[in-house]
């Protein structure tokens, strides 16, 4: 698509958050067409230049920087400058949307919280992110993703009789997407109204959005830990979708019910005469409620290796798939047919110097069929100049060619 095709084309972001869930949240907003400009400390930049995935750098900033702040623009400006701060209100007076993560209590000191900025322009959207929300005993506390997962109660509904965190930034990742829904959410408003608004959230607020099925379950019917379910297992129970080894790798099941599932691994039907699925079959044990696997299953599953397996209970119609390295996954079919990743480009700091070429990932999601691909990587810190000495990347918008102007009061 071309850019002004896209569906936030004209729409101009001011980027004040760092590391991963506001940078990822306004990288979402970059691929749908709006103009995002991240606003930086002079020197070092935001932190997410120098804190490192596995210590790996690329162009003097971080591979992860750059997997969150491609499409992007840049300015330095010093916040506790009062004139450098005037020129940043100038911003945020032409701007459509501002996005931070800072603690609770930071941008009020800056002059550039909410009202502060709604009375500077009436129709902006301003998105605030945090750890634990804005009010309550720990809204003071650094927001950090594992920290999230253990104290939303994840890690165990995770691991079941042990704590197991996911491996991944899941909770700055899944507050970035509800953050970008909420902007867009408010800019759809504003296109009506004329009104800007307020959203925030937070990554205590996502965890537990996770786990809505299981919260309400337990919210309804709580039943302590140490009481275990001995009741006998009805013919239509859905086992627990599990991992489990086989003859020559691993295997995920689905949720299924149990009678599916010893159909497919007996390769016969479960005797109609049993009160339970698993009685009949010899050697099986029934899940004592705390979600274990059942020993006869996972014995069985090592008999055959996992083509074998895929092959058989596909067959009985339930649904499985072999588990995958990153470097399985890249060289499989699959991966190829969807097209994930793209080519971005960084200019060389030099003019003899050479240009940065980088493969990463593309917005997941397609407009009107099409793939959205953008090939401007992240951008060098300050790149399009330093407040300080009268840099105004939104110079254009006053003209009338950049920013939605709309709405504005």
């Amino acid at each position: 698509m071309q850019a002004a095709e896209l569906p936030l084309a004209g729409v101009v972001v001011l980027d004040f958050s760092q590391f991963l869930a506001g940078p990822v949240a306004a990288l979402r907003l970059a691929d749908l067409g709006a103009r995002v400009i991240k606003i930086e400390r002079p020197v070092t930049g935001e932190i997410g230049r120098t804190l490192a995935f596995a210590g790996r750098w690329a162009d003097e900033d971080t591979v992860s920087f750059h997997a969150m702040n491609r499409n992007k623009e840049a300015v330095v400006a010093d916040l506790k400058d009062p004139g450098e701060l005037e020129q940043v209100k100038s911003l945020v007076a032409r701007a459509d949307v501002l996005i931070h993560n800072f603690r609770p209590g930071v941008m009020e000191r800056l002059g550039l919280d909410y009202a502060s900025a709604r009375a500077l322009n009436p129709g902006l959207v301003y998105a605030a992110a945090s750890g634990y929300g804005a009010d309550g005993p720990w809204a003071s506390r650094p927001g950090q993703d594992l920290l999230a997962q253990s104290v939303s109660g994840l890690t165990w509904v995770n691991g079941g009789d042990r704590p197991v965190t996911v491996g991944l930034s899941l909770a700055d990742h899944l507050l970035s997407c509800h953050l970008a829904e909420g902007v867009t959410a408010l800019l759809v408003r504003k296109l009506r109204t004329g009104r800007g608004g307020l959203i925030e959230t937070s990554l205590l607020e996502g965890m537990l959005d996770l786990q809505s099925t299981v919260l309400t379950a337990h919210l309804n019917n709580p039943r302590a830990p140490s009481a275990p379910d001995r009741r006998p297992v009805p013919r239509d129970a859905l086992t627990p979708g599990r991992l489990y080894a086989t003859a020559d790798g691993h295997l995920a099941i689905a949720p299924t019910s149990l009678t599916h599932l010893l159909q497919a691994l007996t390769h016969q039907p479960v005797p109609s005469h049993a009160t339970s699925p698993l009685e009949g079959a010899p050697g099986v044990l029934v899940s004592d409620g705390h979600g274990r696997d059942e020993s006869w299953v996972a014995e069985r599953l090592l008999t055959g290796g996992t083509a074998y397996w895929l092959e058989v209970l596909g067959g009985f119609g339930i649904e499985c798939a072999p588990l995958r390295t990153l470097d399985e996954l890249i060289a499989s079919p699959e991966f190829a047919a969807i097209a994930m990743t793209q080519t971005v480009e960084r200019p060389p700091a030099e003019p003899c110097g050479e240009s940065l070429r980088l493969t990463t990932t593309r917005s997941p999601i397609r407009i009107d069929g099409a793939i959205l691909h953008n090939h401007r990587a992240a951008p060098r810190l300050g790149a399009q100049g330093r407040l300080r000495g009268g840099a105004d990347p939104l110079a254009e918008a006053r003209e009338g060619r950049g920013g939605t102007g709309r709405g504005r009061q």
